[in-house]
């Protein structure tokens, strides 16, 4: 149905997060964040897989070149679709994450800056004096050159990293809410459908639809303002 609108599953246990996904008929596409991931380990990703469903592991590596590589030619074991890592790892680490998923056919993003994260946050404790488009792209620019598919912005930023690095290299973005909901700890919000108009390949929804009293309907309400189709 909604190939393009990632629901995350940010749920303590595995057992509320089968019980979600059981008010589904279609097949989804969603995102195992750390704490599901921390709480349940690989034995979520089989069970979510058993439904049929599509995953992005959502763990944001960050550590030394060879640690990442070693880390995730592991992650590259299990049945996943997407996996990333921070940008500000350096190209060095990231290549080494590409290296160490080997030739699975796994799509690797890279995070830029969280969109938890303004520019006054980013200029204040990460000491980075440039505006929030310049890193964001930088950072763009860098997961490109070593052969990364895309990277994790705010709908935000995409029409910059689609104008200069090309419609081919993928934007996947959270800090998509339905109007009227809670921004909750996110900064850089958009509703589904200006991030369609923004240009975003991928919307990740969260609150909107686990905490929606009917998440049937709410998830349809973002694929049909962000796809177009119900």
């Amino acid at each position: 149905m909604g190939k393009n609108v990632i629901i995350a599953l940010d749920f303590p246990t595995g057992k509320e997060s089968l019980e979600f996904l059981d008010k589904f008929e279609e097949k989804l596409f969603v995102k195992v964040g750390m704490e599901l991931f921390y709480s349940e380990g690989a034995n979520i990703i089989k069970e979510i897989k058993k439904r049929g469903h599509k995953i992005f592991l959502d763990l944001k590596l960050h550590d030394i070149p060879n640690t990442v590589k070693k880390s995730m030619s592991i992650l590259s074991e299990l049945d996943i679709d997407m996996t990333n890592v921070h940008a500000s790892g350096t190209k060095k680490m990231m290549k080494a994450a590409l290296e160490g998923l080997g030739n699975k056919d796994i799509i690797l993003i890279a995070v830029t800056q969280l969109t938890s994260t303004d520019q006054t946050t980013m200029e204040n404790e990460l000491l980075i004096n440039e505006t929030m488009d310049k890193v964001v792209l930088k950072y763009g620019n860098n997961a490109k050159e070593v052969g990364l598919k895309g990277v994790v912005c705010s709908p935000i930023e995409v029409p910059i990293i689609h104008s200069i690095i090309g419609d081919e290299f993928l934007t996947i973005t959270p800090g998509v809410r339905l109007q009227g909901d809670s921004m909750g700890d996110q900064k850089r919000v958009t509703t589904p459908k200006m991030a369609k108009e923004l240009g975003s390949d991928y919307i990740v929804v969260g609150r909107s639809i686990t905490k929606a009293d009917n998440p049937v309907m709410a998830y349809k309400k973002c694929v049909d303002e962000f796809i177009g189709e119900v």
